[in-house]
């Protein structure tokens, strides 16, 4: 059994899972603990980020190199098209939309733990020791997330603005291409990393960031989400989740 390694609020790890879902393969979710994964992913891979693929005797990570892998062993249901031109366009699009992630990722978990502890519940999970010793696991990986993703005042702020540039960037892009997908006809690995990147500014149902509202949200937060659904750009993403997010495995992992 394929097994993917992962944060269950990563939207990186989204992705990959999204990729999986598009091969129509079948794998498990295994979530890792933040911190103690370093130690795993370092030892497996090199490299100390997730998610990390484990496909038989090897481990892949960075959502995009499995983007690559999977295409290259599991070819049917391709993420890149054989076009040269076409494939240029998608991975010059995934690599836009991995940078624009960063800056989504700080800027909204910058506001998520700025307003309660949903976040903190998603990473723990629902059972083992984290969640047996909350009380102190919980300040712990708040404060381990805010100095890890660099969530002062400062930072946020600079991130808001290159996610204006990259998403108006992205909307002119998908324009280009007839605002139906970002390239060429069908959905590909440019429509999946764009999608996943933007999914948790825009608490897209049945992701780990949807949200029921009944908790206070910033100001700030709400403007910018409102302001991203008024671009085609905002619309295309919630249209794709809507179409063509066929989940095969539970993102809440084990």
């Amino acid at each position: 059994m394929r097994i993917l390694y992962q944060f269950p609020l990563s939207h990186y790890c989204e992705k990959a899972r999204w990729l999986l879902d598009h091969k129509e393969l079948d794998y498990e979710a295994h979530n890792l603990i933040p911190g103690v994964h370093l130690a795993f992913a370092q030892l497996k891979t090199g490299q100390n980020k997730l998610p990390i693929l484990k496909d038989q005797d090897r481990f892949i990570a960075d959502s995009t190199e499995i983007a690559l892998y999977l295409d290259n062993y599991y070819p049917e249901h391709s993420l890149l098209r054989a076009d040269q031109t076409l494939r240029t366009q998608a991975i010059n699009i995934n690599s836009l939309a991995n940078e624009l992630g960063v800056h989504v990722r700080r800027f909204g978990l910058a506001n998520a733990l700025s307003q309660n502890d949903d976040s903190i519940d998603i990473m723990i999970g629902e059972q083992g020791y984290l969640r047996q010793f909350e009380k102190l696991s919980k300040p712990l990986i708040k404060t381990l997330m805010s100095k890890g993703y660099k969530l002062d005042q400062d930072k946020v702020a600079e991130s808001k603005e290159m996610m204006d540039k990259i998403i108006q960037n992205l909307n002119e892009l998908l324009l280009e291409n007839g605002a139906r997908y970002f390239v060429g006809d069908r959905l590909g690995l440019a429509d999946i990393s764009v999608c996943s990147m933007i999914a948790p500014l825009l608490e897209i149902s049945n992701t780990p960031w949807e949200s029921d509202h009944s908790g206070e949200v910033s100001n700030d937060f709400y403007d910018y989400q409102q302001a991203l659904l008024e671009l085609p750009v905002g619309q295309y993403v919630q249209r794709i989740y809507l179409t063509e997010r066929n989940a095969r495995t539970d993102w809440r992992g084990v």
